[in-house]
């Protein structure tokens, strides 16, 4: 990834941060998905599962010709539920998934074209009316899937930076976001990489139990070692 300017202190701590994990981890390659709209349907599957579950469910709607906005716009909640299992929470899911296919249908006649060219704050808007996807979920079918330079927050995101003294606890969803699209250059690149990577390290080291003794980041019970 080429290298990027930033001016605020921030802004030199978030890089800071970037290249000590890119270094360790290198390119993470993610969202691993081989269409718009398979992107959007793992984005939905994943929650509260591990990537794993998601890919024998999207496996199981490929194997059987549905991994289509036709596909999934036809077959029965309970059908679907079905082909979903692996991913848990099927029923909740099948229902999740379904209402974002009526939206894309409601909203963008089931064209994928049309839903590109909208604008980045509508789709947003959009997505976040659709019951079962939040703020998480629709960021990252904007960045991941049609490639908007929004930053997705999770709680990897919140546990690395409050521990590097980058956050605190009441820190919202938004507040968070902020500190880093106002902080970095607007490029999706930049933003799908860095939120991968924070995953990776939260997997990894920065677990509720932590293993800092090996961490890209440093121990953060010794102090931020952040600039």
């Amino acid at each position: 990834m080429p290298e990027f300017a930033v001016q605020s202190q921030t802004g030199r701590s978030l890089k800071e941060m970037h290249h000590l994990l890119r270094d360790r981890f290198g390119p993470q390659d993610w969202w691993p998905g081989e269409t718009t709209l398979e992107i959007m349907v793992g984005a939905v599957l994943t929650q509260n599962t591990n990537w794993r579950n998601v890919e024998k469910a999207i496996r199981n709607l490929k194997e059987h010709g549905l991994l289509s906005l036709d596909g999934l716009n036809t077959i029965a909640p309970d059908a679907l539920a079905k082909e979903i299992r692996p991913a848990g929470y099927f029923n909740i899911k099948s229902r999740r998934l379904k209402n974002l296919i009526r939206f894309l249908f409601d909203r963008y006649e089931g064209s994928l074209e049309l839903l590109s060219g909208e604008k980045t704050e509508i789709l947003r808007e959009g997505l976040l009316t659709v019951n079962g996807i939040g703020r998480e979920t629709a960021d990252s079918i904007l960045l991941y899937s049609l490639e908007r330079p929004i930053f997705v927050v999770d709680a990897y995101t919140h546990r690395i930076l409050l521990r590097h003294g980058m956050a605190d606890e009441q820190m919202e969803y938004h507040e968070l976001q902020e500190l880093f699209m106002d902080n970095l250059p607007e490029d999706a690149d930049l933003f799908n990489e860095f939120h991968a990577l924070i995953v990776r390290a939260g997997k990894e080291y920065c677990k509720r139990k932590p293993r800092c003794s090996d961490c890209p980041l440093g121990c953060w019970e010794k102090g931020p070692i952040l600039l």
